[in-house]
């Protein structure tokens, strides 16, 4: 890896003049900033830019436009689908925002506050909750994933359900263009028809259009009592029953339901034996809920009681329990939040972040799985996730004992063609909350429309004529 590619030892001074700040040019400082969370993409870079203002932001964006330079937006780093690391060229700086981190305003009546790029999503989510208010963005990278990236991909996590992805808690941005002017969008309005919304371009647009260095973000009132709930079914289908008749009961107090296999389980009890389920025996597949409630903890015990034992008698469930505490609670979570980390534990897998119409979930999983394993007799289908919206992690583990992880992972290309032939045919997406990045950049390509494609590619080249804005990621052949 080489720290500054083809620009001069001058110009890299030109640099850190021009900006407050820190500037990382060594190899040691720049590697973990040019490796993706999942360790799957390696690149380099000119430097490593970390601002201290959204002025600052501008001024290394016009130093890189000037020259050339391929600006990469990187955040907490936490992506999945390495759309924040640079690729092997040495022609891309990386503009971490993890500086740009204070919280500028919390607006209570208006209900919203305003955040700078950099702020960590549990911050938030705590200086939120000490103003009594809820920011409702729930992610398992919450510790570590920042603002700026969670918009820029369009963020989901467990509560898109009650209160939609990041799009929907997004007010107004502030972001700096690919030709280094600020756009300051930080109105916090809930109407404003005065032209395009420039606010939607940017975010899920993956830093390839701008850079966000700040959101007004939109707040609801804290929840008077939530309580969990883990439920065992039979598999997708009696999900989907529940899920129905859970709304119908719960209505917009069901914040989270989420769809859990009986393997995913089994990794998460293997690889974290501090873990317990609340469940006496077995099942194929399990439903964690919860509900949140704006009168009172006894009001939001009787209902969801009630819910239960109807799904009971109804015969939609098998068993449940209910957390009586915040440790159940958290305990109950620790089973869904910790698969991810039990699957790469387990050992490679091929993941899959795919969305379906919610009625059309339970044929997906059913007729998706039973041609892989027609396929790949013997493979393991780990399957969870957020059902109340539409979005599986949808992932396929080697047989048990499979001991040439190389060779299974030489199956990737057909076993995505499988899964995402299927996606499409149900009329869904490829990438549902992860983004495109690298990782599905010339997949979404190949199932979107010539006439989709083509307005996309018009938007790039109007806001970013020079194609210095993230390339190599979201479109195809961005950056001639």
């Amino acid at each position: 890896m080489q720290a500054h590619g083809t620009v001069s030892a001058p110009e890299i001074e030109q640099l850190r003049a021009a900006f407050s700040g820190r500037l990382l040019t060594t190899p040691t400082d720049i590697t973990a900033f040019v490796t993706d969370w999942r360790k799957r993409y390696f690149g380099r870079a000119v430097a490593v830019a970390q601002p201290d203002t959204v002025q600052d932001v501008a001024a290394v964006v016009r130093w890189c436009a000037a020259r050339g330079v391929s600006v990469v937006p990187q955040g907490g780093n936490t992506g999945l689908a390495g759309g924040a690391t640079p690729d092997d060229s040495g022609r891309s700086l990386v503009l971490s925002l993890t500086r740009l981190n204070r919280v500028r305003s919390v607006d209570t009546v208006n209900n919203s506050m305003t955040v700078e790029a950099g702020c960590v999503l549990a911050d938030v989510q705590r200086i939120a909750a000490e103003s009594g208010r809820l920011f409702p963005l729930s992610l398992a990278a919450e510790g570590s994933c920042t603002i700026g990236g969670n918009l820029s991909t369009n963020a989901g996590g467990v509560q898109v359900l009650r209160y939609g992805n990041a799009r929907e808690l997004c007010l107004g941005l502030e972001v700096v263009t690919a030709s280094g002017e600020i756009w300051d969008g930080l109105r916090g309005l809930r109407k404003d028809n005065t032209g395009y919304d420039l606010r939607d371009l940017f975010i899920g647009a993956e830093g390839t259009l701008g850079v966000i260095t700040a959101a007004t973000l939109k707040l609801h009132p804290m929840p008077a009592a939530q309580l969990t709930a883990f439920v065992a079914v039979s598999g997708p289908q009696a999900a989907l029953a529940l899920l129905e008749l859970a709304q119908r009961r719960l209505a917009a107090s069901l914040t989270a339901f989420e769809l859990i296999s009986s393997l995913c389980i089994e990794l998460v009890l293997r690889h974290y034996p501090d873990c317990r389920t609340p469940l006496e025996s077995g099942s194929p597949y399990y439903v964690l809920l919860e509900c949140s409630d704006a009168e009172s903890e006894a009001h939001a015990q009787s209902e969801l009681t009630a819910l239960l034992a109807e799904a009971l008698e109804a015969s939609l469930i098998s068993d449940a329990a209910v957390a009586s505490s915040i440790a159940q609670s958290r305990a109950m979570w620790a089973l869904r939040e910790n698969i991810s980390e039990a699957q790469a534990a387990e050992g490679k897998n091929i993941k899959h972040d795919i969305s379906v119409p919610i009625s059309l979930i339970g044929d997906f999983v059913d007729q998706t799985n039973a041609a892989l394993e027609r396929l790949f007799p013997g493979i393991r289908m780990v399957v969870f996730g957020h059902l109340g919206d539409g979005n599986l992690h949808y992932n396929v583990s080697p047989p048990q004992g499979w001991a040439d992880e190389s060779a299974f992972l030489a199956q990737q290309p057909e076993i995505n063609r499988v899964t995402h032939d299927a996606v499409v045919a149900f009329r869904g997406s490829i990438s549902a909350e992860h983004g495109l990045g690298q990782l599905r950049r010339d997949e979404s390509a190949r199932y979107k429309s010539p006439v989709e494609m083509a307005l996309m590619q018009a938007i790039k080249r109007a806001l970013d004529p020079a194609g210095v804005m993230n390339p190599g990621k979201f479109l195809p052949c961005a950056r001639e």
